[in-house]
């Protein structure tokens, strides 16, 4: 197993405007890495994180997906982020992961910030997402998931934890912490991607894109304005943590149940 390289955008984006946010996109490639093999652009990267989801949805065949699947068989390499999608008549928060080759995955976020009412504006996801690139195993979540353990619990089957973020200023301790345990508790990286500026719901944004090694060690961080983190995650050190240090031996076994959004569904 080789290293993986990743590049993780953080930058503001325009209110409801996927047009600009493409363009703006497009200038930010220019910074990314020829070595880079997989490219993370923030959550709800096309309209920033709004509840006006009839008015701003996309079709999977839509103009950003479609432009993802340009950009990255132009790049020559894995594009991902979340996009507002319209699909049967439903809105999702959804995590689109696009190789150059055009093979498309998904990933609908899973637990709704209610603070925000998103609850009421889109659907829940009922399954979780597991990739794969270059042998590395990856596991997407989006903002809110992050705080919740139990779904994001390493199974054995996940090497990285990637979570695309539109998290506040206000709780920025949070998002750091958090971060961090999810690494230490699932012994595997975790790479968190957010972005600056400020909304017109008057909300703050401060960055902290991030990466964690499997115990907490920060492998890079960004400050609060717009960057490209590029960070190469070693394979060996994170095998010889685990076969030195394999505390899932000891985790409790565990089965999860899925049947609404807000079930408990814990046995």
């Amino acid at each position: 197993m080789q290293s993986l390289t990743v590049s993780l955008i953080q930058t503001h984006t325009y209110w409801h405007d996927p047009e600009a946010n493409r363009a703006l996109f497009d200038e930010l490639f220019e910074q990314v890495p020829r070595v880079a093999q997989l490219v993370v652009l923030p959550e709800m990267f096309s309209t920033g994180f709004t509840m006006d989801s009839s008015r701003v949805a996309e079709a999977m065949d839509g103009a950003t997906v479609s432009w993802m699947r340009e950009r990255a068989q132009t790049l020559g390499k894995v594009l991902c982020g979340s996009v507002v999608i319209c699909e049967s008549g439903q809105y999702f928060n959804r995590f689109i992961w696009m190789t150059p080759d055009g093979e498309l995955r998904g990933y609908d976020k899973r637990h709704l910030f209610r603070m925000a009412s998103e609850h009421e504006h889109y659907a829940a996801g009922r399954e979780r997402c597991l990739l794969e690139l270059a042998g590395w195993r990856i596991c997407p979540a989006i903002c809110y998931d992050l705080r919740f353990p139990v779904w994001l619990r390493n199974r054995g089957d996940y090497d990285v934890l990637l979570v695309v973020a539109n998290w506040p200023a206000a709780r920025q301790q949070a998002w750091q912490t958090l971060l961090r345990a999810r690494a230490i508790e699932n012994q595997a990286y975790c790479i968190g991607v957010n972005i600056v500026g400020s909304d017109p719901n008057g909300l703050h944004y401060h960055g902290g894109t991030a990466v964690y090694a499997h115990d907490g060690e920060v492998l890079s961080e960004s400050g609060n304005t717009p960057s490209v983190v590029t960070q190469v995650l070693p394979w060996q050190s994170l095998q010889t943590a685990r076969e030195q240090f394999p505390v899932d031996l000891d985790a409790d076994a565990f089965t999860l149940s899925v049947s609404g959004y807000g079930d408990k569904g814990y046995e």
